[in-house]
């Protein structure tokens, strides 16, 4: 009997959970499915690099390395409203570039301050004195979760590495603490 990757159980060290056939379900990455977000995902994608004055070869790794005239072929067709659907991996690479917009756009009070911080810099351990464009068009998916982790993680106040300020920063006092 062949067994499907479903059918096998999920072992934790208190009980057997049964595989469910419907955590994952493949019809979501079926071509038909795909073809709706892909056109508004390209274009969204072209305008944020366009924000971010990404060049082709900068475009080309953060989508994966596609083959130029697949890049352009996905361009064009998103630009015309075409038919248009694109690769699992792309998808998934381009939603991740959309959340570190998004996080930039709630951090930052300008696309001048977002594009200079996603440029600069920085002595976080994650970027180990890299700016975090360098993780971002280093051609692979985690490049792009690592920033975007990071930023979700800053927005959401969780994590932040100690920096001049905060070192400079003088002790609060029990005057300054106020329950009302």
């Amino acid at each position: 009997m062949v067994s499907r990757a479903h059918d096998l159980p999920y072992q934790r060290a208190d009980r057997v959970i049964p595989a469910d056939p419907q955590m994952v379900d493949a019809s979501h990455f079926a071509p038909a499915n795909r073809r709706r977000p892909s056109g508004p995902a390209m274009r969204t994608f072209l305008n944020i690099a366009d924000k971010w004055q990404l060049s082709e070869s900068d475009r080309l790794m953060v989508l994966g390395l596609p083959g130029r005239s697949t890049y352009f072929g996905w361009v064009s067709k998103a630009r015309t409203n075409q038919d248009l659907s694109l690769p699992v991996d792309t998808l998934l690479r381009i939603s991740a570039i959309l959340g570190v917009h998004k996080s930039l756009t709630v951090l930052f009070g300008s696309d001048h301050e977002a594009l200079e911080w996603l440029r600069g810099p920085h002595d976080a351990p994650t970027f180990g004195g890299q700016p975090p464009m360098a993780l971002l068009i280093n051609g692979t998916q985690d490049g792009i979760m690592i920033v975007r982790r990071y930023l979700d993680a800053f927005r959401g106040g969780t994590f932040a590495a100690p920096d001049a300020d905060d070192r400079d920063a003088a002790p609060y006092a029990d005057d300054d603490i106020v329950i009302a």
